[in-house]
């Protein structure tokens, strides 16, 4: 089946594009009834625009997978919600200082019984960006205040409150790093998420959606379990800074990447993502909605497995996943 039409076209598929629109050409042609037999050279292009896509897709580099997390289409942490949630309620205000739109938050029903498991109520929050100028520019292309991770915080206060799980949805590339963010605690309020997620006693599901940058993303992704999209990537910094770090320069933003080793196939291999999540191919922009069914399927097994724990169970297994993580050797 073709994919989804998109206006954003990344440099690794322009030779997709250029066959495609050459197919076009040929099905137009066809349909003008101009009795030319174009049906065998149509079906081979029709081919060829296959197995080129199938290899495209089926061979990202880490970089590519960078710049697919980022596509301006991908799915959003409020489209999520809508195809994971009923009845979704969104809270606002950290009850400190204000209201911070880069990070959104609420109660609802998980449709369970879509994805094999029980409906149930949940808090569900994350990271979000703008679809346009406007509202990137007010939501700060997903980089929350400490307002919005303080926020965070009281919605997951909330949920402990009345014994309800806790759904994470990790995009950003990173904290926003302003002088008012420094001047109002950025990092103290990221740090107050970690120790205070830490020891929460319901059950908490992180999912990397898009991007997943330095404390930006982790200052909401402690958790029971954490689960990636295919094309998402997670890592301390992105490929740029930690290029213009090492060499003075963003050219060497692809071997920054592959060092990285950022992918969710990477961080499997390495403990820290339990699960990885399909994307259609092409990416979660060509179908939203087959992209949230996935993420609901992994939700739903995990969640049926991490109710059965007790709260002393969640806490002790929570704190043991991070402990393993890295190595080190005692001198």
């Amino acid at each position: 089946m073709a994919a989804k039409k998109t206006t954003h076209l990344l440099e690794f598929e322009r030779p997709l594009a250029d066959l495609e629109a050459k197919l076009e050409e040929m099905r137009a042609i066809r349909n003008e009834d101009t009795g030319k037999d174009l049906g065998d050279s149509i079906a081979a292009l029709e081919s060829r625009v296959d197995d080129l896509r199938t290899s495209i897709y089926k061979n990202l580099t880490r970089w590519q997978r960078v710049q697919i997390a980022r596509h301006p289409d991908r799915p959003y942490s409020l489209d999520h919600i809508e195809n994971l949630t009923e009845g979704f309620v969104e809270l606002h205000g950290d009850r400190l200082f204000g209201d911070d739109p880069a990070m959104v938050g609420g109660f609802g029903t998980f449709k369970g019984s879509k994805f094999g498991s029980e409906d149930q109520t949940v808090m569900i929050l994350g990271h979000q960006k703008g679809r346009d100028t406007k509202n990137r520019k007010y939501r700060r292309f997903g980089m929350p205040n400490p307002e919005g991770y303080r926020k965070a915080l009281r919605l997951m206060e909330l949920a402990v409150r009345f014994n309800k799980p806790i759904i994470t949805l990790l995009d950003t590339p990173g904290a926003f790093p302003g002088q008012e963010a420094e001047e109002r605690g950025q990092a103290e309020a990221i740090a107050r998420n970690l120790f205070e997620m830490a020891r929460m006693p319901v059950p908490i599901i992180v999912v990397v959606i898009g991007e997943g940058a330095s404390g930006g993303a982790l200052g909401i992704g402690v958790g029971d379990r954490m689960l990636m999209l295919e094309n998402a990537w997670y890592s301390v910094i992105s490929p740029e800074n930690c290029s213009a770090i090492l060499w003075r320069s963003w050219d060497y933003k692809e071997e920054a990447a592959r060092a990285l080793k950022l992918t969710a196939h990477d961080l499997v291999e390495q403990k820290i993502v339990d699960e990885v999540i399909p994307e259609p191919l092409g990416g979660a922009h060509h179908d939203a909605v087959s992209t949230s069914a996935g993420i609901g399927k992994a939700i739903a097994s995990h969640l049926s497995q991490l109710k059965k724990l007790s709260p002393e169970e969640l806490i002790a297994s929570r704190i043991a996943k991070f402990d393993e993580i890295g190595s080190f050797a005692e001198v």
